[in-house]
């Protein structure tokens, strides 16, 4: 991430729903991106870049969200650390990708613009 200040002032002008809303999105890019055996580094810099987001929004969420979104923050630091692991297995990637997609899901589920 170029400029990981101007990144987070950007993403704290925006809603919680849209906060919440934008890690799904990266989710759900990490959940196509496995497909494409050459995604590797733009998986990586979408963890990387999701684990900030959790941490830059999480408290402000009520205390239930807060903690399952620590909890995903540890797993996009896990995924994020054994990338190239998890990159050279095609069935590994392939779960790293429906497990995001299901993360993704539940977590626009969570934000309410699902519903909007």
């Amino acid at each position: 991430m170029k400029n990981l200040n101007e990144r987070k002032e950007r993403y704290l002008r925006d809603p919680l729903p849209v906060r919440m809303g934008g890690l799904a999105a990266n989710l759900a890019r990490v959940g196509s991106f496995v497909s494409f055996p050459k995604g590797k580094t733009a998986v990586g810099d979408l963890l990387f870049e999701s684990k900030y987001f959790v941490e830059w929004t999480a408290a402000e969420f009520e205390l239930e969200t807060t903690v399952e979104l620590v909890d995903l923050q540890r797993k996009l630091v896990r995924w994020h650390r054994n990338i190239d692991r998890l990159w050279n297995d095609d069935n590994l990637r392939t779960e790293l990708g429906a497990e995001a997609r299901k993360i993704s899901e539940r977590l626009i589920e969570r934000s309410g613009l699902a519903n909007k």
